[in-house]
C-alpha cells in the first residue's frame, strides 16, 4: 500500500506519519496502544516492552514511510540485526495508553543505520522514553553483515 501523500501550504511534500524536524531530518510516527500483557506486576508498562514498541513502529514505518517492506528485505535476502539499544525512561506508560513512537535516521554507516527514537503519551505528546538502537544489515544466507546497498541509503536519507 502506498502512503498518502498531500501537497502541504509551505510546499514540501508530506507523507501520512512523516514529518520534517527543524534541522530538516524526517520524523516518522507510529500510533500503537498499551495491552494487558505489556504490564508488568507493578501495573504499568515493563521495561521490555518499550524495545518491542520500537521494532514494531520500524517494521510498520519501513513499509508505510521507506517503501520497504521487511518482506521485501528476506525476499532479497537481506534481513536487519539489533546491534545495540540504549533507551532512557522518563515517564511510565499504563493500561489502555494511546502514544506514538517517533523514529529518525541519525546516521548512516557501512552496513548499518542508527536509528534515534522517542514514546510520547498522546493526546499530551509527554515524553515517556528517548533513546537510539543500531541495526545492522545481514545476508541471510552466510548471516554476515553486508554493506547497506544503494537503494537504501536512498530509501535512508538523512
Amino acid at each position: 500500500m502506498e502512503p498518502e501523500e498531500t501537497l502541504s501550504s509551505s510546499g514540501p511534500l508530506q507523507v501520512e506519519g512523516v514529518s520534517v524536524s527543524a534541522t530538516g531530518t524526517r520524523v516518522f510516527a507510529t500510533k500503537l496502544q498499551v495491552r494487558p500483557d505489556d504490564l508488568d506486576f507493578f501495573k504499568h508498562v515493563h521495561a521490555s516492552r518499550y524495545q518491542d514498541y520500537v521494532l514494531a513502529a520500524r517494521f510498520d514505518q519501513m513499509e508505510r514511510c521507506y517503501g520497504a517492506s521487511m518482506q521485501r528485505f528476506m525476499e532479497l535476502g537481506l534481513g536487519w540485526y539489533v546491534k545495540s539499544f540504549q533507551i532512557r525512561y522518563r515517564r511510565s506508560l499504563g493500561l489502555g495508553d494511546l502514544f506514538e513512537v517517533l523514529t529518525w535516521v541519525e546516521e548512516l554507516k557501512s552496513r548499518s543505520a542508527v536509528i534515534g527514537f522517542e514514546i510520547r503519551l498522546l493526546p499530551e505528546r509527554l515524553l515517556c522514553s528517548e533513546g537510539s538502537s543500531e541495526y545492522t544489515l545481514i545476508n541471510l544466507e552466510n548471516g554476515r553483515p553486508t554493506n547497506l546497498p544503494s537503494w537504501v541509503r536512498e530509501a535512508y536519507a538523512i
